[in-house]
């Protein structure tokens, strides 16, 4: 069968590739032809989608699904079905995962099957059973959701504990030395760029994450010898020269971090890393910092949410203000530039409190911060409060973006929430010492071009 893999167009400007689907192509690829099509990467706009289908005349369609994501798909499922109805359209990812029913029946007759959780076992089944249709309905593959009797029907996901049957991406069909400098993390130190991912699944309780809705409560690992073997394949065949480990908890467990670190120091390669990801701060300590930065590790992400202990508590962070200035001075120590994630407007959190995440981020040793507007994510715990208390009908569905405020709390107006993000932006931006040790990261025209293009898109962006 041909088939298609699609990362769809949004308005994001974190232009990475999609390792989801670079291991879903290698999952069905040996008895089928595979395309990866990356729309924001190649600025594959709706008005331009349909050709490209056209164009590769696939037999299945699968799309990855992000809740913000919602109205580019809505429009392909019906350009692909107008094209040839006999196409099967899949979804999969964070949103299907959270709410299989509503996305089946969101999307209606065009979507014809979804998947919840990690799909790398499931897909080959599904392939399978379509060629062979050995009963009417694929009961027996993990995570489907599919119609049946007038109803939607899903199944339970599989979490695979031996992610090295997974193989690896398919680098070959991902390009990754075509993609841009500036990815997740907007700067970086080395060039080309590729994101790795050692670990899966994250037993963390935060009420604003969805994560655990893809990839479970389990942390699973690949072997360190599956992950050096990646990386030295990317860096000999793609000559990729630094590494983003995008890991939910790449340092969880010590003992695989710091002996991955070493190995990878081993190597002796010509490399850096960054975590922009972020990383959970209580899990480090100084042995792996002192690795972190011996194996070119320039930048580590931190998500520090709040300067509230109220609100960190809301959020089930399990930190405190305290424990985060401790954190970031104990990794300031060690020579290591960090970076902070903020969330404003959280529910219930107070104008007063918002503030005070904007001051605490000013007191904290960061070279770079950003400031997110709090999304109800479906499948979160805090997405849940807002259904049962009947707050959900105030979020902007249409306006789904980190740079826009699609929910804001009770005191707090949208236009109220958005001009505060503004506001904490400038406050740390624009401060001379912040600025020159910025102004000092930027490596070409072109990523001076990309930087002005984000400042754009978070801050003037309504």
């Amino acid at each position: 069968m041909r088939i298609l893999l699609v990362k769809p167009y949004n308005l994001t400007d974190h232009i990475q590739p999609s390792l989801g689907l670079g291991y879903l192509a290698t999952a069905v690829r040996k008895d089928n032809e595979v395309r990866i099509l990356d729309c924001v990467k190649e600025n594959i706009k709706i008005n331009r989608f349909g050709k490209t289908v056209k164009d590769y005349n696939p037999d299945i369609v699968g799309i990855q699904c992000y809740t913000f994501d919602l109205k580019f798909i809505n429009e392909a499922l019906n350009i692909i079905k107008s094209i040839n109805k006999n196409i099967i359209t899949i979804l999969g990812g964070p949103h299907p995962s959270a709410v299989p029913v509503e996305t089946m029946e969101y999307f209606g007759d065009k979507l014809d099957f979804a998947f919840r959780g990690e799909c790398e076992k499931s897909l080959p089944l599904f392939i399978d059973y379509l060629e062979k249709k050995r009963s009417a309905f694929p009961v027996d593959i993990p995570g489907i959701v599919w119609r049946q009797d007038g109803g939607i029907k899903y199944n339970d996901c599989l979490f695979e504990d031996n992610l090295d049957s997974f193989g690896m991406p398919s680098w070959d069909l991902i390009h990754p030395e075509t993609y841009p400098e500036s990815q997740h993390g907007a700067f970086y130190r080395k060039f080309p760029i590729a994101t790795i991912m050692l670990t899966r699944g994250c037993p963390y309780q935060c009420t604003f994450c969805a994560g655990k809705t893809v990839s479970g409560t389990k942390l699973r690992k690949r072997s360190i010898a599956n992950v050096i073997e990646e990386i030295k394949i990317l860096n000999t065949e793609y000559g990729i020269k630094e590494f983003h480990i995008i890991d939910d908890n790449f340092t969880l467990d010590k003992v695989y971090a710091t002996s991955f670190l070493k190995e990878l120091k081993a190597l002796n390669l010509d490399i850096s890393l960054a975590t922009p990801n972020g990383i959970r701060m209580d899990t480090l300590d100084d042995e792996m910092l002192s690795l972190m930065r011996k194996n070119g590790l320039y930048l580590i992400s931190l998500g520090i949410e709040s300067g509230s202990d109220r609100v960190l508590k809301l959020m089930k962070k399990n930190l405190t203000v305290k424990k985060i200035r401790e954190a970031v001075h104990f990794i300031r120590a060690h020579g290591l530039d960090v970076a902070g994630f903020f969330i404003l407007g959280f529910p219930d959190e107070s104008k007063e409190e918002v503030l005070d995440t904007i001051g605490l981020s000013l007191d904290l040793d960061l070279v770079r911060a950003n400031f997110f507007t709090y999304l109800p994510f479906p499948g979160t715990e805090s997405y849940r409060r807002l259904m049962d208390n009947g707050e959900i009908g105030k979020v902007n569905w249409d306006r789904f973006y980190f740079t826009s405020a699609a929910y804001a709390p009770e005191n707090i107006t949208n236009h109220e929430l958005k001009r505060l993000q503004r506001l904490a932006f400038f406050k740390f931006y624009m401060r001379p010492v912040i600025l020159w040790r910025n102004l000092r990261e930027i490596r070409s025209i072109r990523h001076f071009l990309f930087l002005i293009k984000r400042f754009f898109h978070w801050i003037i962006m309504n």
